[in-house]
């Protein structure tokens, strides 16, 4: 069975960085908003809101590097979860864990693309991951009606 999700989207706001209570581990929460493959008979584009959730150093480095508006692409699996609030009603939530999140657009602060980052490089340094990041062919985007998609 496989269970791999691949979406590219802009934050819908700043990431929530929490931390477990039992353990301590680093979880950030955030929202991507994906447009839809087509236009409605009023112009519009319509959008999904999807959730991601990511722990541990890869949630420390989205909470510290992403930001309201940042187009992002996420890789990893969906999670359906449930639990019953103080009144017995039943929740239902619906998300994507993310394995790996890529930085997709210039950092707005500093002008400079953002590293790929993966939770198998969470030990490396990230200003070594940009220095050693292969960018030979990589154009831009000037706007996001310029994507193939």
């Amino acid at each position: 069975m496989l269970n791999k999700v691949i979406l590219i989207g802009r934050l819908t706001k700043d990431p929530v960085l929490k931390y477990s209570s039992n353990n301590m581990i680093p979880v950030s929460t955030f929202t991507i908003a994906v447009n839809r493959n087509y236009t409605t008979q009023s112009g519009e584009r319509p959008a999904d809101f999807i959730p991601i959730v990511t722990w541990r150093k890869l949630a420390e480095v989205c909470a510290n590097n992403l930001k309201k508006g940042r187009l992002v692409a996420v890789v990893g699996s969906i999670q359906t979860r449930t639990w019953d609030d103080t009144n017995g009603t039943r929740h239902w939530v619906t998300e994507v864990v993310a394995d790996e999140v890529k930085f997709l657009d210039s950092n707005r602060n500093g002008g400079v693309v953002s590293p790929n980052i993966e939770t198998q490089k969470a030990s490396h340094d990230i200003n070594e991951d940009i220095v050693n990041d292969d960018f030979e062919g990589f154009t831009p985007v000037g706007s996001e009606d310029d994507l193939p998609f």
